[in-house]
């Protein structure tokens, strides 16, 4: 078969080489962009007056066809044409015959590609925002019914103080707040239109960048078509805001594994989010936490590698800028996956509230509270750290725990202590008691939850 490019060459590839430069496996993933885009650029050409009205329509008809068929699936593409670009051109110039070859006319592969990611991008950020803002309004609704309930809060993994489990869950509804304002932002920089910039300096035709932008729904265009064609920040800026979001998740699944095993009991998943064993029937496996927690690395490995690709590359496209977009896909697969997995696990999930309520009772996690209720009183915190210290230890030879102790060995410590002292050990008293701005304190908790829902709103 004779390249659609081939004008100059007295060789042709022999099939296995063409196999390994083609791209057509993995970018017919842009269909729908490309032939989006090649719509936009024929509109324009038309406007410009560098095609006349016929041609036009007769192309504008053709692509349309192929969109119908692209979205019934039926379209079939072969390595012989290397990419998506030249796949659909021979398929426009089988349907309607020489003319389709006017499509090209005023740019090239290498901006045309850049396009199709831009809008590919453009579209798959809004809806991971979305996705996202899902995730976030379930964590608020699982907020909204633990205010009260009590739990460990934990530094190093171990018992440190109590809290409000809304005020742990609420955690993670900051960190995707920042995720989506990532997003958020850019797509400023994913916005913008190379297409008309050719293959790095422009072309020789009357073309109006801006009208085909418009067309499209950018909201501007590069301003250097060198850049045009070669920039890959957006992409890099998207991986790396990935991996900040699978970050995040991949927290939440290690506590989510934690929690649902029989050493911590916090909660129960639901069996739509569990496996069981092969050859263990007792077993309730957390794998989708799990699967989550395992993804976080290839959605790194996508943004170290196309960082590799870039680093030494001279303007203006090179035929490295093929590697970025197999991880773009798949990124964009493994983070829409996770916050849709993610969001039923937490929203089916079942929280064990009284065997969390219990562990707050048989720990020293309440220990701070005296400290700082002999402070309170002018004793220097560091005297009132040695004291407490010195209670713990002798709890623990004794197998009490703080609210176990008789109020006789409190005033042998410090004759500070009162009859009051225990109810300022008792988890729910620490608790309320923090009510700093962001403290988990039940009130500041409730304020938590309440500027979230503006947020959201």
């Amino acid at each position: 078969m004779t390249k659609l490019w081939g004008g100059r060459f007295q060789k042709s590839a022999e099939q296995w080489v063409d196999k390994f430069g083609a791209s057509i496996s993995f970018d017919q993933t842009l269909v729908m962009e490309d032939l989006d885009g090649s719509i936009a650029h024929v509109q324009m050409l038309g406007d410009c007056n560098i095609l006349p009205a016929e041609d036009v329509q007769k192309i504008l008809g053709g692509l349309v066809q192929l969109k119908k068929r692209a979205a019934e699936n039926t379209l079939e593409f072969t390595v012989a044409n290397e990419d998506i670009h030249l796949n659909l051109e021979k398929m426009l110039i089988d349907l309607i015959g020489p003319v389709g070859g006017k499509l090209h006319t005023g740019r090239s592969r290498n901006d045309q590609v850049a396009t199709d990611m831009h809008l590919f991008l453009k579209n798959r950020v809004a809806e991971i925002i979305e996705l996202i803002e899902l995730f976030q309004k379930t964590i608020v609704a699982q907020a909204e019914i633990h205010v009260e309930t009590l739990a460990p809060g934990y530094t190093h993994l171990q018992r440190a103080q109590p809290i409000s489990f809304a005020h742990h869950l609420m955690a993670y509804f900051w960190m995707l707040e920042r995720d989506k304002e990532r997003f958020n932002d850019s797509i400023k920089r994913i916005d913008i239109s190379p297409l008309g910039a050719g293959a790095l300096a422009g072309t020789t035709f009357p073309i109006d960048r801006k009208l085909s932008a418009e067309y499209l729904g950018f909201a501007q265009v590069y301003a250097n078509s060198m850049d045009a064609v070669s920039d890959r920040d957006f992409i890099v800026e998207f991986l790396s805001n990935s991996s900040m979001l699978m970050a995040h998740l991949s927290r939440f699944a290690e506590e989510i594994i934690l929690w649902s095993s029989a050493e911590f009991n916090f909660i129960e998943l639901d069996d739509s989010f569990s496996t069981g064993s092969s050859i263990m029937p007792q077993k309730k496996n957390p794998d989708m936490a799990e699967l989550i927690r395992g993804k976080t690395g290839r959605v790194y490995g996508n943004l170290m590698g196309l960082l590799t690709v870039i680093k030494g590359l001279p303007l203006a496209y090179n035929k490295d800028l093929q590697e970025d977009k197999e991880g773009m896909f798949d990124t964009v697969h493994t983070i829409v996956g996770s916050l849709k997995i993610f969001e039923g696990m937490v929203r089916t999930m079942n929280v064990h509230t009284e065997h969390l309520r219990d562990t707050v009772h048989k720990d020293f996690s309440n220990a701070t509270e005296l400290a700082d209720y002999l402070a309170a009183k002018g004793v220097p915190f560091r005297e009132a750290h040695e004291v407490t210290g010195k209670l713990v230890l002798l709890c623990i030879q004794r197998g009490y725990f703080l609210l176990d102790l008789p109020l006789e060995d409190l005033q042998e410590a410090s004759n500070l202590f009162n009859s009051d002292i225990f109810d300022v050990l008792s988890p729910l008293a620490a608790v309320k008691r923090r009510n700093s701005f962001g403290g988990t304190g039940f009130e500041q908790v409730q304020l938590q939850i309440e500027e979230a829902k503006k947020c959201l709103a």
